[in-house]
This record gives structure tokens, C-alpha cells and sequence, in this order.
């Protein structure tokens, strides 16, 4: 299984992480819901989550994802391109059958 982190992904991690000093890193779930079905969640991480969350750690950032997620978004790679019309994190998942206009919903 792996997570993949664009270098303007790690900017934006490491910038939420310098205003919020209590955050140890971040938890992305998959819900219910969005355009195509499942939509991507990041939560800031302040305490230490679910022992069911597996850890990765990719350029100091810590990426926790609840194991039963991890079938879905194999191969996922978060980018954060910065642009005057570029919109916060990108999610480009390889096990997306079908995703929304917005990139941030998808259907597997």
C-alpha cells in the first residue's frame, strides 16, 4: 500500500502544522457522499487516533488512514498546486473508477 505526497502537498501540510503547534499529523478518511459517492477527508491529528489507523510517514509528514480505507486508495497521490485558480489539496487516486468535476469526490 502507498501514499504518495507531491512537494506542494508537503508545503501545505507543513504550513497547517506551523500555525497549529499541537498537530501531530493529519488523518484522511473516506466517506459516504460527494458527487461520485466517496469523498476524501483530512483531519488535523492533535491526539494519537485509532489503533485500527496505519501510519505513514512521508517527508516528516504523519498520514494516518483507518486500515479499512487503504483497499481504496492505493497508489493515492495529494498534491497542492498553488496557483490563482488552483483550490487547496488535489487528490489523483489510481483505484478511482469515476470522480467528480471538483476532484474531490470519487467511485470505486
Amino acid at each position: 500500500m502507498a501514499i504518495h505526497l507531491t512537494p506542494g502537498a508537503v508545503k501545505a501540510f507543513r504550513r497547517v502544522l506551523e500555525r497549529e503547534p499541537e498537530g501531530q499529523g493529519f488523518r484522511l478518511i473516506i466517506e459516504a457522499g460527494g458527487c461520485a459517492g466517496l469523498s476524501y477527508r483530512l483531519q488535523l491529528v492533535k491526539e494519537a487516533p485509532s489503533p485500527e489507523d496505519i501510519l505513514f510517514e512521508i517527508e516528516g509528514i504523519r498520514l494516518w488512514v483507518p486500515s479499512a480505507h487503504l483497499p481504496l486508495i492505493d497508489g493515492l497521490e495529494i498534491d497542492h498546486p498553488e496557483g490563482l485558480s488552483d483550490r487547496g489539496f488535489v487528490f489523483r487516486n489510481p483505484q478511482a473508477r469515476q470522480t467528480c468535476g471538483c476532484g474531490t469526490s470519487f467511485a470505486v
